[in-house]
């Protein structure tokens, strides 16, 4: 069976409550996109702390026992983990707008895929001038804009194992407190970053530019480093009061907050946001038994959160392609398509690939990956796009020879 953690290093005791923080920052993303939860975009963020925190919990481990960071394995094991569930995603989207999709959605499918097959969507929108917001407006959505945040969690994969591989060369005594110095002042000059560069307009360009959004990750690896988590042991008598209250401070935000007529949001709001998810991962990570740890493992949103992945990959296509005006009944629709759609891909794409693949390790799983790479690109090439709309010049010219009555501009 493929393991997350590397060969040799002790699996850490299931933390229920994680389960459950995933579960309810995915919760908040479909009541965002359902239009009910104003706020429940901070749930990207909620995921960005996790992945932070975890993945910098599992790469300090393998720094204690071996010394170093395997980059191959890990970057195996995220492939593993995330691209089966994302190709699938990926494939029957493109086929099914090209089959039923207006010709602008096709287009803009076409285009974006190769995007998100690189990892770097988010800035190929931001290229693109694609506003985050607009997707609210009158304008076409695009089926894989809400892929933005898996390439910015890529390419933190990509770049934090090295980082810590490069710290841990330094030696291995004080690795935790070089990692958290280094993740504190990343942190803060990704702020500095958001606050120079935000437009009130539009805060796109902050809102999924990585350099602008690593805070969010990165506030999730400092707590996962051994002087945060000695700060927060040193709130033992306290921790049931602490986790309360940033649950109460996380949960006002995400009802309150508007984005895009939010600028604070911009100006520290995020940061402090991201701070308080942060804290709160720790916090139920120490104490278990506080009452919203306990809550956060109730079975039903523990399961959510196990189907996170997969329900984020496939609620936004199924809610730009079902229910492009949604009443309460198309929402409810949507909302059971993507979750059946999330079970199937969670057990029959995700976990029969990540742990009982045995092709899928090793040179057999290289070729895989290389066989599956190829046959993606190909799906863009050989897909055939819409030709491009259009204008009849002499239309607008008789148009302007002969005005409509009544036409005053």
């Amino acid at each position: 069976m493929t393991q997350l953690q590397p060969t040799g290093i002790a699996r850490k005791a299931h933390q229920p409550a994680l389960d459950g923080l995933r579960g309810v920052a995915i919760l908040g993303v479909l009541l965002f996109h359902s239009d009910y939860l104003s706020g429940g975009f901070l749930g990207v963020d909620l995921f960005f702390a996790l992945s932070g925190y975890l993945i910098t919990d599992l790469l300090l481990r393998e720094i204690e026992v071996t010394g170093a960071v395997s980059l191959v394995a890990f970057w195996g094991r995220r492939i593993r983990r995330l691209l089966p569930a994302l190709a699938t995603m990926l494939a029957v989207t493109a086929v099914v707008v090209w089959a039923v999709g207006s010709p602008e959605m096709v287009r803009t499918t076409l285009s974006d895929g190769p995007w998100v097959q690189a990892n770097l969507v988010n800035w190929h929108l931001l290229a693109q001038e694609a506003s985050y917001w607009d997707r609210f407006g009158e304008g076409e959505a695009r089926v894989f804009e809400h892929l933005w945040s898996i390439a910015v969690e890529e390419q933190f994969y990509l770049v934090w194992p090295a980082l810590l591989l490069a710290i841990a060369w330094c030696g291995r005594r004080r690795v935790d407190g070089r990692v958290a110095v280094i993740a504190a002042l990343a942190s803060v000059a990704s702020l500095v970053l958001m606050i120079a560069l935000v437009n009130s307009v539009d805060p796109t360009r902050v809102y999924t530019g990585t350099d602008t959004r690593a805070f969010s990750l990165l506030l999730g690896a400092m707590v996962a480093t051994r002087p945060a988590r000695a700060m927060l042991a040193r709130v033992v008598d306290r921790r049931g009061v602490v986790v309360l209250t940033l649950t109460v401070g996380i949960g006002t935000a995400w009802l309150l907050v508007d984005g895009v007529n939010s600028v604070w949001l911009f100006t520290g709001g995020l940061f402090a946001h991201s701070l308080a998810s942060a804290l709160l991962i720790g916090l139920c990570v120490q104490a278990p038994q506080a009452l919203v740890a306990k809550v956060l493992a109730w079975q039903p949103i523990r399961w959510l959160g196990l189907i996170s992945y997969s329900l984020y990959l496939w609620h936004w296509p199924v809610f730009v392609l079902l229910s492009p005006q949604r009443g309460w009944v198309q929402t409810v629709a949507a909302l059971a398509v993507s979750i059946a759609l999330a079970a199937l891909s969670k057990y029959l794409v995700e976990d029969p690939v990540r742990f009982r693949a045995r092709w899928a390790v090793g040179r057999s799983g290289l070729f895989a990956f290389v066989a599956l790479m190829i046959g993606l690109a190909a799906l863009w090439i050989l897909l055939p796009a819409p030709a491009p709309a259009t204008i009849d010049i002499t239309e607008l010219g008789m148009s302007a020879a002969c005005p409509t009555p009544g036409w005053s501009g």
